[in-house]
Order: C-alpha cells, then sequence, then structure tokens
C-alpha cells in the first residue's frame, strides 16, 4: 500500500478499509488489477453489506436459554429488524439451560425482539391424565443490546438468553454453556436436606420441586434475591408462614440486608427464637409488603 493509501490505525474499518483497496485498484492494470479485484471481491463477500452499515453485526452465534420462570419453557426465537432469526429452546424446565444451546446464527443491530412459549408443567399432567390439549402462553418482549465486541468464532460465541419470573429477558455474551444466575435445583436440594419430607409428605419430588421453583420466583420478584442461601430461607419460611416477610422483624432484615447478596439468608439462619414461634403460631401484626425492589 503506497504511502497515499496508508491508513491511521483509528480508520480500520471495514469501510475505510474497502475504500482503500478500492484505491490502490484504480493504480494498477494488468494481471495486478486482476488479483486486486478477485481480493476486493473477497472481502466483500465476507463481509456482506455489514461492511458499509454502523449496525454490530454478530455472526457464528450459538444461542442458549436459561430459564428463571417457575415454568417450562419450549422455545424462543430472536428477530432483528433486519429479518435475522436465531431460537432454542428443548423444554427448559425451571432453572436450566446450561449446556443447552442451538447454532449457528447471525444478528444484527442494537434492538431485538423476543418470542417464547412456556406451560405449566403441572397443568400439562393434569391435562394428559384427561386427554385434554396442553395449554401454553405466548409471551413477546423487547431488548435493547448496545454494542458489544465479542471474541472466539463460531462454537465459542454464544448468547445467553436469561428468562426472568417478570417476563423480561436480558442478553449475555458468553464463551461457554455456563452462566446460570439462579439455581432453583440447588435451592430444593438444600431445603429438603434441611427439612426432609416435612413439607413434601404427600408430595412426589418433582412436583415438589416445582413448588420450590415457584416459590422461589416469587422471592424474585419481591426482593431480587437470587442468592441461592437467600432464596432457600424466603422458600423455607414461606412454608413456614406464607405471610412470614409481614413480620415487622423480617421487614425490617429485609430493608437492611438490600443488595447484599446473602445477607438476607444469613440472618434469616440467626432469628431470635420468639420471631421463629411467632411465625410458626402466625401470632404477629402483619405489616402490608409488596415488590420492594425499586
Amino acid at each position: 500500500m503506497t504511502e497515499a493509501t496508508k491508513l491511521d490505525p483509528a480508520d480500520r474499518t471495514p469501510h475505510r478499509m474497502l475504500e482503500a483497496m478500492q484505491a490502490v485498484y484504480r493504480r494498477c492494470s494488468g494481471i495486478k488489477r486482476k488479483l486486486l479485484g478477485a481480493l476486493l471481491l473477497a472481502s466483500m463477500l465476507a463481509t456482506g453489506c455489514d461492511a458499509f452499515s454502523s449496525e454490530p453485526t454478530y455472526g457464528g452465534l450459538s444461542v442458549a436459554g436459561f430459564n428463571y420462570t417457575p415454568y417450562n419453557l419450549s422455545r424462543f426465537v430472536v428477530t432483528d429488524k433486519y429479518g435475522n432469526r436465531a431460537g432454542g429452546g428443548g423444554d427448559l424446565m425451571p432453572g436450566s439451560g446450561e449446556g443447552s444451546l442451538s447454532c449457528c446464527y447471525k444478528l444484527k443491530g442494537t434492538e431485538f425482539t423476543v418470542k417464547w412459549e412456556v406451560y405449566d408443567a403441572d397443568e400439562a399432567i393434569r391435562a394428559i391424565d384427561a386427554r385434554e390439549p396442553i395449554k401454553t402462553i405466548q409471551k413477546t418482549t423487547q431488548v435493547h443490546l448496545p454494542p458489544t465486541k465479542i471474541k472466539g468464532g463460531p462454537g465459542t460465541r454464544v448468547l445467553g438468553l436469561h428468562f426472568y419470573p417478570d417476563d423480561h429477558v436480558e442478553f449475555e455474551f458468553r464463551s461457554d454453556l455456563r452462566g446460570t444466575r439462579i439455581f432453583y435445583s440447588k435451592i430444593d436440594s438444600w431445603l429438603l436436606k434441611k427439612q426432609g419430607k416435612t413439607f413434601n409428605d404427600t408430595m412426589e419430588d418433582a412436583v415438589a420441586f416445582r413448588r420450590t421453583a415457584r416459590i422461589a420466583a416469587e422471592g424474585w420478584s419481591k426482593y431480587r434475591f437470587t442468592d441461592t442461601h437467600d432464596l432457600g430461607q424466603y422458600v423455607y419460611l414461606t412454608l413456614l408462614n406464607p405471610a412470614f416477610d409481614q413480620h415487622p422483624a423480617i421487614q425490617q432484615i429485609i430493608a437492611e440486608t438490600k443488595d447484599n447478596p446473602g445477607a438476607f439468608g444469613a440472618a434469616m439462619e440467626s432469628l431470635p427464637a420468639p420471631v421463629v414461634e411467632a411465625l410458626k403460631r402466625n401470632s404477629f401484626k402483619p405489616i402490608e409488603t409488596g415488590r420492594t425492589h425499586d
């Protein structure tokens, strides 16, 4: 490349690189021009129209879903405003997602539409027993993703979609299949270890797990708990007394431990005996609660 067409490193965008190659092409002739023409064509094919667009483009994507809703997530589809689509699913139970992905996709831009389908597993079992259709719930939301630099190639570029109980979805670029943020299975295992079958005397394990997931999802919705210990204590105390968080002492602890993962669970482990007894007997004056997360 001649002195006239050298680029400052800051100008080495696809747009400027192609302009520089075209300038060289115009000054060449014969076989050199043919070779440079072929190189220019290959570069244009490799970058496609995206070389002339300011919109970020993400190619070679694998897609993984992480389900924090209390329902089974059967499938989801992401679309951009250019008509590109990416999808996945596979009947993800609450808290699942790691190790389950679809490949390989291209998405472009900063604004995306996500559509997904869920169903209540307990209702589905009853429908199957009654030989009735399984009722599904269709959901849609919009996701804004600022331009993001990603590394790796096909198979190592993973777009994780995190589905939350309030029906909002968060995007996250990863290089692996890990990334679950709420572990319902660990919460359920902790609860079973702590209480045995105390709360599950007449329940199958799968049914009890789904109840755990529903209550834990409520803990996220009300207080944005994500820590396994925090959610474990929330589920345990809800099963002990569904109105436990209306106790004045509990509300004070929730306020004091806000945005401090693990602190709520630790405080619940050391509740004074009179408070625990009041929860068991439901012998306290409740205060009104609601969504405390801003």
